[in-house]
Parts: structure tokens; sequence; C-alpha cells
């Protein structure tokens, strides 16, 4: 068979991808703490018909002759960078202004997942949860409680959390913790605007993920009454669907053209 075929079909699996990709941006546009996804292709192996040559006395050096047999997926990265921030004056609303990541996790402090989404709520008891009910953690990976007769609260933009309590003073020693990984790209998406540590993402015991308060040596400030807006560019994700479409496009001619061709060959017996 042409070799040209089988290239066009790698080529069509990988703008798939690549639209798959660019559909869940579009479709996470307005979802908070969203961070976009990009795709990257390399070039499959390549198939070596002649090797190179050294120059000799009386003759040049010869270049190989290579024929290439496709691409491959490279990555599929996660983009990082922040997004706007949006102002809805809720006490609660909490943004991540620089590096770092919530932590929330059970009650007990167990299965500690990481996210940017910062539309924390108070339950019944007076703890301070994400919207499917993760505990949000402070600096000591204690859970953050608020007594429910509290007249009023506020976050700082170091996380300390203070209320005014039923007497009218003014107290509160909790700190909202933040984590920064030296690879937040390596993280594992869980769904729910949630990741998880993974092994290449990084951790304390090197140096490579740093825990503390806000505002600390390389972590972000809060910022209450925000939230944190999807970091996609819907006019470069059409752009790039546009791209992706007419690469799809042109694989698929590739394989119509080396079906026509075989055609060919086949018609020679007539």
């Amino acid at each position: 068979m042409i070799r040209s075929m089988y290239s066009g079909i790698s080529g069509l699996k990988n703008f798939q991808t690549k639209l798959d990709v660019i559909g869940n941006n579009i479709s996470n546009v307005n979802t908070y703490g969203f961070k976009k996804g990009r795709t990257v292709f390399k070039d499959l192996i390549s198939q070596t018909t002649s090797g190179a040559s050294a120059p000799t006395d009386t003759r040049g050096g010869v270049n190989p002759k290579q024929v290439g047999l496709g691409s491959q997926l490279s990555a599929i990265d996660t983009i990082h960078t922040g997004g706007s921030l949006q102002s809805t004056g809720n006490t609660l609303d909490l943004a991540i202004s620089g590096d770092g990541f919530f932590n929330v996790a059970n009650e007990d402090g167990t299965d500690v997942l990481y996210t940017r989404a910062g539309n924390f709520y108070m339950d019944n008891e007076g703890f301070i949860v994400s919207g499917d009910g993760r505990y949000l953690l402070d600096d000591k990976d204690t859970t953050i409680k608020i007594p429910t007769d509290a007249q009023s609260m506020s976050i700082g933009q170091d996380g300390s959390v203070k209320f005014v309590n039923a007497a009218g003073e003014l107290e509160g020693d909790q700190f909202i913790r933040l984590t920064k990984f030296s690879n937040p790209g390596g993280l594992d998406k869980v769904g729910g605007n949630y990741y998880r540590e993974s092994a290449n993402s990084g951790n304390a015991a090197d140096g490579t993920k740093i825990d503390g308060r806000p505002t600390a040596t390389g972590l972000g400030s809060i910022e209450s009454g925000f939230l944190e807006m999807s970091n996609v560019d819907l006019s470069e994700e059409f752009t790039d669907m546009i791209v992706a479409q007419r690469g799809f496009q042109a694989n698929t001619r590739i394989i119509t053209t080396s079906d026509q061709i075989l055609e060919e060959l086949v018609n020679l017996k007539r």
C-alpha cells in the first residue's frame, strides 16, 4: 500500500484530537478557574532509504534520504495562565491573583484536591465549602469554620479569615492555605474544576511543591469578592478550529489521492 495513505490516516487522528481539545476549551469558556488545553504534534518515524556519507578526497558528502511516515500526538498541555477577575461583591467568592491553588478536602483533611475556582459557600454548620461540599483548608491543614451567629466576616489578601462575633468583637486566627507546584501542567484533571497531585507536578519532599499562606514566597494574594474567569480566548480557539478543520480536510485529500493512484495501478491489468 502507499505510505502516504497511512500518513494521512495519522493526520486525521491527530486533528480529530485537536478538535476535541478545542471543543472542550470552548465549552468551558465561562467555567470559573478553567485552564485551557493545547495540542502539540510531532512527526512519526522516518524510513531511511539511503544513509548519509561523509566527504572524500574526490567527492562531497551526501545527505540521508528519508521518507516520513506521518505524525503523532506529542502532548496535550494545560496552559495555566491567569484568567481575568470578575467582581461579584460576595465575600466568599475568592480569586487568586498570582500563583497557587486552593486546597479542598474531606472533613478529616484526606483526599486533598486543588482548584482555582473560588466560588465557596458556607454550610449550615459554618464550614466554608466548595460547590460540591468539599472543605476549604487553612495553613494548618484544618477546615475553616465561622460561627453561625457571627454578624459579619471578611477575608484579607493574605488569606486571613476574620469575623465579628455575636458580641460585636473581631475574631479569627485562620489563614487560607495555597499550594504552588513547580510544574502545574503535570497536575491530573479529575473533573469538577479540581486537580490532583501527580508524580510529575512537584512534591514537598524536594521543594518543588510549596504550601503556605497567600502573599508568602512564590504564592499569590487572595481577592475577596472576585472570581477568576476561564483563560480561554474565543478568537484564538475559533482560529485554531479553522486551522484544524483545514488540516483535517488536507489529510482526507491525501487519502483520496492515494486511493485514486491505487485505482490506476489496479486498472493496469485491464
